[in-house]
Order: structure tokens, then sequence, then C-alpha cells
């Protein structure tokens, strides 16, 4: 099972940039999207589903905003909408598919750049979501947990730890916070296939165009499975070379029976 998740930045605006062209090289079974920006009805679903792909979108309630979307060629058992959070599904952030024993749950995570009150509700946010897979995770032990969890959790995962230190993204409660998930059982896929890979980042700032070109970036995204399926991971990569968005696809290749 090969599955990606990709912050696009807008799905309209990636599509623009070869979005679909991508898709035809046939990067992945199970495509996890963030910050769509787009509802089912504002993209030619028919490019995608011509692919074999199965859609499955959830919107916020503000048009172009925020989004999650999962795009598959393995036919979910059921797919669920939010998570019973009513911040959070306002926003469009959690989306699951059930596929047999296991389930993948594909997350945008507030960014809290925008100042104190999104910081807080990052905060928030990141309590509440916790406890849902807690919760989920007694019925469905065999999670996968996709998405743009914008926090780069040590060091090595940005380019400029120093001058960073004070920044949303890589403050030290939200690195904490990195510690106390990974801590309870939960795996950090790309780091357990690349442990000590430097100038590894998925996400790189707009506001210089040279940021990208000198890989001055930050890795904010990520595929973290539970500890019952430590054994069943066979790769994982960063794609820096895939560009539609300020962010890169990441991937991770699952040994199914």
């Amino acid at each position: 099972m090969r599955i990606i998740s990709y912050n696009v930045n807008g799905i309209r605006a990636a599509i623009k940039k070869g979005f679909i062209e991508w898709l035809q090289t046939n990067p992945a079974d199970i495509i996890c999207l963030q910050e769509t920006k787009a509802s089912k009805d504002d993209v030619n679903i028919k490019l995608i589903e011509d692919l074999g792909y199965d859609t499955y979108w959830f919107s916020a309630n503000k048009k172009g905003y925020s989004g999650v979307a999962i795009f598959t060629k393995i036919k979910p058992d059921q797919v669920i909408y939010g998570s019973n959070i009513e911040q959070s599904d306002f926003e469009g952030r959690v989306i699951r598919a059930d596929f047999g024993d296991l389930t993948v749950v594909n997350a945008y995570f507030p960014s809290g750049t925008s100042g104190d009150i999104r910081q807080v509700y990052k905060y928030q946010w990141l309590d509440e979501f916790f406890a849902h897979l807690q919760e989920l995770r007694k019925t469905r032990p065999q999670l996968v947990v996709t998405g743009d969890y914008n926090i780069a959790h040590r060091e090595i995962d940005i380019h400029d730890p120093k001058g960073n230190k004070n920044s949303s993204g890589f403050l030290p409660q939200e690195r904490a916070w990195m510690d106390m998930f990974l801590e309870n059982e939960w795996i950090d896929s790309y780091r357990h296939v690349n442990p000590e890979a430097k100038g590894a980042y998925s996400w790189w700032s707009q506001r210089f165009p040279s940021v990208r070109l000198q890989n001055k970036g930050w890795r904010i995204d990520y595929i973290s499975v539970t500890t019952p399926l430590q054994a069943s991971i066979c790769g994982a990569a960063i794609y820096p070379d895939v560009k539609h968005s300020d962010h890169c696809p990441i991937y991770l290749e699952l040994k199914r029976n």
C-alpha cells in the first residue's frame, strides 16, 4: 500500500501547475491532501476519476479555506467526515478512511502564524486531536495519521533552529507535543526509515523565491503510524522536486498481508 500526504495549498492552483499530470505518473494508491481550499464541485473530478481514483472531500464552511481530501485507488470500507469536534469540523481539518483493519486519518493541523488567538487554538486543537486518536485506536489499533502537522519536531527538521526558536511551528510547547505524541506508541515513518537524514524538508516559505532553491525549509508534514504497523513499514521518502505548492509530497509504503 503506497500512501502520499501532500499540502497542495489550493488544489485549483496546483492543477494549473501540473498536479493532474503528476497524478498520471501513478505516485501512490492513496493520496491524502490538505489545504484544498475548494469543494468537490470546484474541480473537474472526471480528470481525477479517469485515473482510477475515487475522491472524498471534507471542506471548510468558509469558502477557499483549509479543507482535506482523500483520493484512493483502493475502495475504502467507509469514510468518516470530521472528528465530531465542532471548530475543527467547521474548518474542514480531518477526514478518515477505513481499509479492512487499517485506518487512514488525514489531518490539516492549524497554524499559529497569524497571531496569538490562532496559536492558542492550535494548542487546543492538538490536545483535542490527540484525545480523539487515543479513543479511536481502542477499536482501530492499526492507524496511519497523514498530514501537515505544522510543527518541525527537532533541530534536524528545520534549516535554522536558532533563528526560529520563537517561531510558531518550532515553539517549545509544540515540539513537546510531538515528543508526547511519539512517546505514546506512534512512529514518525520518515525518521524510522531515515533517522539521520539532513536537509529533508517538506515546506519552504514563499516570501523569497530563493528559499526553496537553497533548501532553507522545514519538515512539517508527516505520516505517522501506530506501533502495530511498525513491521509493515518498507519505505518512506520526501519528494522535494514535485512543485505544485509551497509544500512537497511525502511518501510511505506499507507491506500489507
